[in-house]
């Protein structure tokens, strides 16, 4: 498995995610110009894709839609109420494939369970994708850990999460109201680099390796500060830290399978394809 960052951030969210020839696009956050430009980028012709995933409905996830299938028929995967936020944001045509929160479904060759995060969206959601034995987790937008984000998370070998302000470069900032303030911090806003911390501390013991940090503020956060935050939070050597950029994308990142899968074990697979981006 291998996945991609096309573009994280206030401006735009989405991801790509491959297994087996299944190519599944996370959000469409970016125009559609800049979707089908970051995937050709990434040597994925933009027809090619197996399906879309939606996590929630605000405009940093879904702006590009609309327009990106206008041209092409890809499947769309959302939970019946985030099809009823877009409902007059998106065109008739779409291909809705529609689950609940906590139902497990099945794109080509990956399996996808969707949870339930606290975030101020109608049905917010995370999943976990399943392929070869091993499990990646996305999850972004949410304002805090619940119990069951734990554990739908436990034994994800990578994970990409939102890493989103440093609690002291937001109570520092001067631009933004006190309310937007309390909306990020509050439980149903954003997570702060040390709420990711911990979460990534306490996955590294379940069988996290890889960790892909995304939504990062521009003006509350830094790439530097957030990678030094979470290699911190966890003894030497076990895990590998990349930050996404909200301008270009990452780079494939390769996520190692399960050697009981039949594939090599961790100490015996290299990763050379691990990029930071170009800051």
């Amino acid at each position: 498995m291998r996945l991609g960052v096309l573009g994280s951030g206030s401006g735009g969210n989405a991801v790509v995610l491959e297994a087996r020839g299944t190519r599944l696009l996370v959000d469409a956050g970016l125009s559609a110009r800049q979707l089908c430009q970051r995937l050709e980028a990434m040597e994925i012709a933009p027809d090619s894709l197996d399906g879309i995933m939606l996590s929630h409905e605000h405009s940093d996830h879904t702006r590009g839609l609309e327009v990106f299938l206008r041209k092409r028929e890809v499947p769309v995967y959302a939970s019946p109420l985030t099809r009823e936020a877009l409902s007059d944001r998106c065109g008739a045509g779409i291909d809705w494939r529609l689950f609940q929160r906590g139902e497990e479904f099945e794109v080509g060759d990956i399996s996808v369970n969707s949870f339930a995060v606290p975030h101020d969206a109608v049905d917010p959601v995370g999943f976990v994708c399943g392929a070869e034995g091993t499990r990646v987790g996305l999850a972004t937008d949410f304002g805090h850990v619940t119990t069951l984000v734990r554990q739908e998370l436990k034994g994800v070998r990578a994970l990409f999460v939102e890493s989103n302000y440093d609690q002291g470069l937001l109570d520092a900032d001067t631009k933004r109201p006190w309310a937007i303030k309390q909306r990020i911090s509050s439980r149903h806003g954003h997570l702060s680099n040390a709420q990711t911390a911990e979460l990534v501390s306490d996955l590294v013991e379940h069988g996290l390796e890889t960790v892909v940090l995304g939504h990062l503020s521009q003006e509350c956060n830094c790439p530097d500060l957030v990678a030094a935050v979470m290699r911190a939070s966890s003894p030497p050597g076990k895990i590998e830290v990349y930050v996404a950029s909200q301008e270009k994308p990452t780079g494939w990142v390769e996520v190692r399978v399960d050697a009981k899968a039949g594939r090599p074990s961790p100490k015996e697979e290299a990763v050379e394809t691990l990029l930071w981006p170009e800051w």
